[in-house]
């Protein structure tokens, strides 16, 4: 892979190497996350950095760290925008700008951490994650919806 190919992603080129030889070394899992994990070092505060390696450790079944790493993303962007912790405070806030680009990646972020704690088992939760995604996306954006059928569909019956 060359870094040119990905010039769109606004990280610095050592870092692009980074993220480039993780994903050219996936099948050797200790070394391509040797690779996220050099990345992360050196831009742990980074948006983009951070939401590759929610990717990263989210495709690798490595959910702790999926999770660890969305909330970081959450919390870095609740601070930057300064967003409030209560969430009928929050509600309004985040519907009025659901467009804006650092807002639609909160809800991504939240979305993504619902998912996460259902692979963890923590279905009450992820229930409570994606009930109020789900108040804020009236589009079906950030996949909430779907989550919390799948998470509150009864049982099947498999005598039938």
């Amino acid at each position: 892979m060359d870094a040119e190919k990905f010039s769109w992603f606004k990280v610095p080129e050592d870092i692009k190497n980074l993220l480039i030889l993780a994903a050219e070394n996936w099948e050797n899992s200790p070394a391509s996350e040797k690779y996220i994990n050099q990345a992360l070092a050196k831009t742990g505060e980074q948006i983009d950095v951070l939401v590759a390696a929610y990717r990263y450790f989210y495709y690798k079944n490595n959910y702790a760290m999926a999770l660890k790493i969305a909330i970081k993303v959450i919390n870095k962007i609740k601070e930057s925008e300064n967003l409030p912790d209560n969430w009928e405070q929050l509600k309004p806030i985040l519907f009025r700008r659901k467009e804006d680009s650092e807002i639609r990646m909160y809800l991504n972020a939240c979305a993504a951490s619902g998912l996460v704690l259902a692979k963890l088992g923590e279905i009450e939760k992820a229930k409570k994650i994606c009930t109020q995604v789900k108040e804020i996306d009236d589009k079906h954006d950030f996949g909430a919806g779907l989550l919390f059928d799948i998470l509150t569909r009864p049982p099947e019956d498999d005598d039938e």
